[in-house]
């Protein structure tokens, strides 16, 4: 027994192309991927910049703690109220003479990746350690001006 196979004159068409429907999927799909992209991309900059601006504050820090140990131990003369602590970031960066020779603690001030400015927030011993004005006896901490919040939900100056 044979088969015939039936054509069909006006319904039947050969595949070729997509079809309206096909690309109205494939578009959509595409926009959402392509929203999710950003997003990714944006979070991977900001982590980076927060791994930059810790990196940065550890720096400034243990500079600070250098000079305040190197302070304690008498090797050059300090301001009365500064208790050891440097008087401003250029000293860091500027060095002082230990003995005839020049004792640098920093190689620059690095530039905040939040605000993009050498501007760091400074306080000193006597200020209160939530306080927005630096004194000026003596630079204890450092912090950021940025009023942002991290990833973790922190604010950026309480870093």
């Amino acid at each position: 027994m044979k088969l015939h196979r039936f054509h069909h004159g006006h319904g039947a068409r050969p595949d070729r192309g997509f079809t309206l429907l096909e690309l109205i999927i494939a578009t959509a799909i595409l926009l959402v991927l392509s929203t999710m992209v950003i997003p990714m991309a944006r979070v991977t900059i900001q982590r980076e910049k927060e791994r930059q601006l810790r990196f940065d504050l550890w720096e400034m820090r243990d500079a600070i703690d250098r000079y305040k140990a190197d302070a304690d131990r008498n090797a050059f003369q300090t301001k009365v109220d500064s208790q050891g602590y440097p008087p401003d970031m250029d000293t860091l960066v500027k060095g002082v003479d230990v003995q005839g020779k020049k004792v640098r603690y920093l190689r620059s001030i690095p530039i905040d990746p939040m605000t993009n400015s050498t501007e760091w927030g400074l306080r000193s011993m006597q200020d209160d350690p939530d306080s927005d004005s630096w004194g000026g006896q003596s630079v204890f901490d450092v912090y950021t001006k940025s009023q942002g919040t991290a990833l973790d939900d922190t604010k950026y100056k309480d870093w």
